[in-house]
């Protein structure tokens, strides 16, 4: 290990969340900052939590009649343009390719801000009768959004790695299941594999996706008080559609226009992952997806040297047969404290300690990466007895996040509570809101938080705006988000 990372983790979750974050992804080898500003190398651990995502959510979409499929990279201008609303929302943000060698282009190419544009004249071409649908199409890759902010690995580059799903539809009540069909399964992916509980919503009006009817959206609050969109869902209506002529003949040989839909989930998960779990001794990885899901340290004296690591194998290779990711760490060259600080670091979610005691008395110590929770188990079973331990560990995560983000949800009834509120506390303030951007942009102006999502179709939780006091027609979420 090089120098810095023998040093740890310097700065403070709590005191200096930014410099503790960019620690963290460095030091547990998640990423390193490319040599052009917005851009990130991810490194194979990094990589690794990515791959675990990916391994959940293809499953689930396969099994839900996705099929997977790659479109080009580069957009043709007039593409981009058929849709005016994706123009508007997303043109200040494209990156365009003008030249090929030397020779200037006679169209420029965007380099893919979203898929919409290049995706959706295929979905017309193999879309002729009510048979062909609904249509379902998936793919993994990268996007570019020239963001003038600074870079946070996982948060904010401007490439960056997602799926995109797109499918089309009957009619608006096939789409709107479908919308709500991957909503579901990305908030399983939160509760389930993440360990991250999300508030779920729509967009407003002002906010939803360029061209869409409705989107819908899964909110989690950081540590520090800000808001993550861990994914949405947007139901398109017919407005790409219409744009790009997805027709079909029905039963009676009737013209349609098909209903679309489009979803997706980035590698912002990776960063409220990271955000959200880890402390001050670096990376807390939840079992469901951590690289490593053990990792046995063997304790020896010279004379102990054969039976101890004899011993450790025989556990390793029981765990491993079982489908349990273990590794054993029999380096010489460093000491068992050594070892204890880098695997913490590098947030392997449990730790076996083995040395010459265990041995004899047919034991494991066991030890837990989010709180140091120990344990002196039996040999005996040490399968069955660790998939017990790496499920209390995801529920310790997941209850701290969960309580986390109850005592972070608060109320309010005017302007004033709203912003001393969020300005003391951070998290989410609830509060009616009449539907109009002003109300928003009033509390954006003042203390950079937006609206973050409205619960749906829900009653108002009061009947008037908080901003302005106007009728309230909904409830609105104000926080600060990255």
């Amino acid at each position: 290990m090089s120098n810095e990372q023998d040093l740890g983790i310097t700065a403070s979750k709590e005191h200096e969340t930014g410099d503790w974050y960019a620690q963290v992804v460095q030091k547990a080898e998640l990423a390193d900052y490319a040599p052009m500003g917005g851009f990130i190398v991810t490194r194979p651990r990094g990589y690794a939590l990515w791959e675990a995502i990916q391994d959940h959510l293809d499953g689930w979409f396969k099994d839900s009649g996705v099929q997977n499929a790659y479109f080009p990279m580069f957009i043709p201008e007039s593409y981009l343009q058929a849709e005016k609303d994706i123009v508007e929302g997303f043109d200040p943000e494209v990156a365009w390719v003008t030249h090929g060698g030397y020779d200037e282009l006679d169209e420029r190419l965007a380099v893919r801000p979203t898929s919409e544009s290049i995706i959706t004249p295929y979905i017309s071409q193999w879309v002729r009768s009510h048979r062909d649908l609904p249509l379902r199409v998936n793919q993994w890759c990268s996007v570019v959004r020239w963001e003038a902010t600074e870079t946070k690995p996982f948060f904010r580059t401007k490439e960056f790695l997602w799926q995109e799903g797109h499918t089309a539809h009957h009619d608006r009540s096939d789409a709107w299941d479908e919308t709500m069909l991957r909503l579901d399964q990305y908030e399983r992916l939160y509760t389930d594999v993440l360990a991250l509980p999300p508030l779920r919503g729509q967009k407003p009006e002002h906010d939803k996706f360029p061209g869409a009817d409705t989107t819908t959206t899964l909110e989690v609050l950081m540590p520090d008080g800000k808001s993550v969109q861990a994914a949405t869902s947007h139901y398109l209506g017919t407005s790409f559609a219409e744009a790009f002529d997805i027709t079909y003949l029905d039963e009676n040989e009737d013209e349609r226009t098909a209903h679309t839909t489009s979803w997706g989930l980035s590698w912002r998960a990776l960063g409220a992952i990271i955000m959200t779990h880890s402390d001050d001794q670096g990376l807390v990885l939840p079992p469901t997806i951590a690289p490593k899901q053990v990792v046995i340290v063997p304790i020896w004296q010279q004379d102990t040297r054969e039976e101890v690591l004899g011993y450790a194998e025989q556990i390793r290779s029981e765990l491993a047969a079982a489908g349990i990711r273990v590794h054993l760490d029999d380096r010489d060259e460093r000491n068992p404290g050594f070892k204890f600080n880098e695997w913490e670091l590098k947030g392997v979610p449990v730790r076996f300690e083995i040395g010459p005691n265990e041995v004899e008395d047919e034991q494991v110590s066991v030890v837990h990466r989010p709180d140091g929770e120990t344990a002196a188990e039996p040999r005996e079973n040490v399968a069955e007895t660790t998939r017990e331990h790496l499920d209390t560990v995801y529920a310790k995560l997941y209850a701290a996040a969960e309580q986390h983000r109850d005592e972070n949800v608060r109320e309010a009834e005017s302007r004033e509570e709203i912003l001393g509120t969020i300005g003391q506390h951070g998290g989410y303030v609830k509060t009616g809101w009449c539907g109009t951007e002003e109300c928003e942009d009033e509390i954006k102006d003042q203390i950079a938080a937006e609206i973050v999502l409205v619960p749906g179709d829900e009653e108002p939780i009061h009947d008037s705006c908080g901003v302005c006091g106007e009728s309230a027609e909904t409830t609105a979420y104000f926080a600060k988000s990255y």
